[in-house]
C-alpha cells in the first residue's frame, strides 16, 4: 500500500511496501538458525513462536517440563562453583569482548528483534545500545564494585574488618518479551561478571533474540553451562524457575511480580522487580513548546508505546496547551507505520492480540464516555493484524480505565494545569512510581519538579532515555513499580552476598589485662566518649 493508499481520516501514512528482494521472516528465521540457537534450551516438548508483522508462525522451539528446569538449575549449579572461582578480571573481559560482537553483528539481532516483536528498526537499536553500554559498564567496573573493602572496625587499630562480596549461586530471571534483548541478557551482564550462573526463561514468543546474546556470550567467552534457557508457558515455568532459584529477577506485570515476590519470599530468597507504570510527562508552562512536542512522539510512541517506561499521563500548562497539542498532533499525524526489516519506520506493530484488544478497549471506553480524540484512534489490519496508529485523547476524565490503569500500547492521554504543586500532586497519584518526564527551559527548575516527583527515574528535557541509559546511576520503580534496582553498584551487588569478615588483635573485646567487669565497662565507656569527640564514624 503507497502513502496515497492510506486511510485519509487518520493522517497517519505508512512506509510503502518493501522493495523486491527484501528479507523476509523466512530469509532471517532459517531451519538452521532455529537449530543452532535452541540447542542451549533444556526441553523435552515442543511450542512455536510467530511473528506480529504477520501472525505467521516463526519458529519451532523446545518448550520445557518442571523436570527439565530441575535439570537447568542443576547443570548450572555445578558450573557455577568453578565459575566462580575464576577471576573477575577474566570475567569481566568476557563482557567486553561481547559488546564488541554485539555491535559488530549488530544487523543479525535487530531482524531478530523486530521479527518478534513488531517494533521499528530504530527502535529495536534502542536494545543494542543499551546492552553494548550495559556490558562496557560492568566490563569495566565490575572489579570495583566487587572487590574487598575495608572498614573501620569496633576497637580502633585493634579490628581489622574486610566487607567481602559472593556470588548468590544461580540467579533465576523471567524476562519479558517487549525488550528482548535489554531486558534479558542485559540484566544477566551483572550476574556473570559478579560470578553467578542464570537459568534464564524468557518469554517463548521473544526467545530467539535472547538466545542469540547467548551464542554471542559463549563466543566471547562463557561457558556455555553457565548460562542455562528454559522456555513454557509463564504459570508452569515461572514458578518452577523461582523454586530452585538463589536469588530471582522478574520484569513484568505488578500482578506477576507479586506473585514472583511471594514465591521468593516463602523460600527467603532475595528478588529485584521491575513492574508495571502509568508514567507521566509534566509540559511546564516556560517549556520550548516544538522540542517538547517532538521529546513526547519518542517518550509515547517508542515501541509502540509498550515500554515500561514510556509515558501514557501527559500534563501540559493551560497558557501553552492549545499551541502545544497542535504540534504534538500534527507530528503524530506524520508518524510512519511499516514492518520492513529496514529503518525508515517511525513505529511498528503492537506485539499481539492481548494488547491491541487492551488498546482498543481503553480508546473506545474513553472516547464512549466523552474524551476527545486528537489523532489515531483506529487499528491498521491493512499494514498488519496487530498494528495501531498512534494516538492522543484529550478530555480523560476518572471514570474511564485508561485514566488509571497501564494500557502498554500507542497512547497516551492529555491533561491541562495551572500550577506546579497541582501537577505535581496528579503526577504522583497513582500507585505506580517508575519513570517521569519534566520539560522547561530552566535546568535548575526543572531538577527541582524532579525531586518532588515519586518516581525511580524522572528525566529533564527527554522522555526516558537519559536516566535509563544512565549506567553509573540506579534505575528501577517506587510503590507498586518494583523492588530493587538495576545498573550502576546497586545493579551489581544485589547478585551477591555481603560478608563481613572482623580480625580481633592484641585484645579480646572482653574484660583483659587484669579488668573485672565493672573496669571493663568504665574502660569501653570512655572510650566511647573519645572516638565521638575525635569524630571516629
Amino acid at each position: 500500500m503507497t502513502d496515497s493508499q492510506a486511510p485519509a481520516q487518520t493522517g497517519t501514512n505508512p512506509l510503502a511496501p518493501a522493495p523486491e528482494g527484501a528479507r523476509t521472516a523466512a530469509d532471517v528465521v532459517t531451519p538452521e538458525l532455529v537449530a543452532q540457537l535452541t540447542r542451549g534450551v533444556v526441553g523435552s516438548g515442543r511450542t512455536l513462536s510467530h511473528t506480529p508483522f504477520t501472525g505467521e508462525k516463526l519458529a519451532d522451539l523446545p518448550e520445557s517440563t518442571p523436570e527439565d528446569v530441575e535439570k537447568a538449575f542443576a547443570a548450572a549449579r555445578a558450573a557455577q562453583a568453578i565459575w566462580a572461582q575464576t577471576p573477575v578480571r577474566q570475567r569481566a573481559a568476557v563482557l567486553l569482548r561481547f559488546h564488541d560482537l554485539v555491535l559488530a553483528r549488530q544487523a543479525e539481532v535487530l531482524d531478530l528483534i523486530q521479527l518478534e516483536t513488531g517494533k521499528a528498526r530504530l527502535h529495536a537499536h534502542e536494545e543494542v545500545q543499551a546492552v553494548a553500554i550495559a556490558a562496557r559498564h560492568y566490563g569495566r567496573r565490575a572489579a570495583a564494585y566487587l572487590k574487598p573493602k575495608r572498614h573501620a572496625g569496633a576497637m580502633p587499630s585493634l579490628t581489622h574488618v574486610t566487607e567481602l562480596r559472593h556470588p548468590r549461586g544461580v540467579v533465576g530471571q523471567i524476562a519479558p518479551w517487549n525488550y528482548p534483548l535489554e531486558l534479558s541478557v542485559g540484566d544477566a551482564l551483572p550476574a556473570f561478571v559478579a560470578g553467578n550462573a542464570v537459568v534464564m526463561k524468557p518469554d517463548t514468543e521473544t526467545c530467539l533474540t535472547a538466545l542469540w546474546a547467548r551464542d554471542l556470550l559463549i563466543e566471547a567467552g562463557l561457558p556455555a553451562e553457565v548460562f542455562q534457557v528454559v522456555l513454557g508457558e509463564g504459570p508452569v515455568v515461572g514458578p518452577e524457575v523461582v523454586r530452585h532459584a538463589d536469588y530471582v529477577s522478574f520484569t513484568g506485570s505488578t500482578r506477576t511480580g507479586r506473585e514472583v515476590a511471594q514465591g521468593a519470599a516463602a523460600r527467603l530468597v532475595g528478588v529485584s522487580l521491575e513492574l508495571g507504570g502509568k508514567n507521566a510527562m509534566l509540559v511546564l508552562q516556560d517549556a520550548d513548546i516544538e522540542k517538547a512536542a517532538a521529546g513526547a512522539v519518542r517518550a509515547c510512541f517508542s515501541s509502540a508505546g509498550q515500554l515500561c517506561i514510556s509515558i501514557e499521563r501527559l500534563y501540559v500548562h493551560e497558557s501553552i496547551a492549545d499551541a502545544f497539542l497542535e504540534r504534538f498532533a500534527a507530528r503524530t499525524k506524520a508518524m510512519r507505520l511499516g514492518r520492513s526489516l529496514a529503518y525508515g519506520a517511525d513505529m511498528g506493530s503492537l506485539v499481539g492480540e492481548r494488547q491491541l484488544e487492551t488498546v482498543t478497549r481503553h480508546v473506545e471506553e474513553a472516547v464512549a464516555k466523552g474524551a476527545t480524540l486528537v489523532a489515531g484512534g483506529v487499528a491498521r489490519p491493512d499494514i498488519g493484524p496487530y498494528f495501531f496508529e498512534p494516538t492522543i485523547l484529550d478530555g480523560v476524565t476518572e471514570p474511564m480505565a485508561i485514566c488509571a490503569e497501564e494500557t502498554f500500547g500507542p497512547v497516551v492521554s492529555v491533561y491541562r494545569f495551572t500550577s506546579e504543586d497541582e501537577v505535581i500532586e496528579q503526577a504522583n497519584a497513582t500507585p505506580y512510581g517508575l519513570n517521569s518526564s519534566v520539560w522547561t527551559k530552566d535546568g535548575s527548575r526543572g531538577r527541582a519538579v524532579a525531586a518532588r516527583l515519586r518516581t525511580g527515574t524522572v528525566n529533564v528535557n527527554e522522555g526516558y532515555a537519559p536516566a535509563y541509559g544512565s549506567v553509573q546511576s540506579p534505575m528501577g520503580g517506587m510503590k507498586d513499580s518494583g523492588l530493587g534496582r538495576r545498573h550502576g553498584s546497586e545493579g551489581i551487588l544485589k547478585y551477591t552476598e555481603a560478608q563481613t569478615v572482623a580480625h580481633q588483635r592484641l585484645l579480646p573485646m572482653a574484660p583483659s589485662l587484669g579488668m573485672d567487669d565493672e573496669k571493663y565497662a568504665q574502660f569501653m565507656s570512655r572510650s566511647l566518649r573519645l572516638m565521638k569527640a575525635f569524630r571516629f564514624r
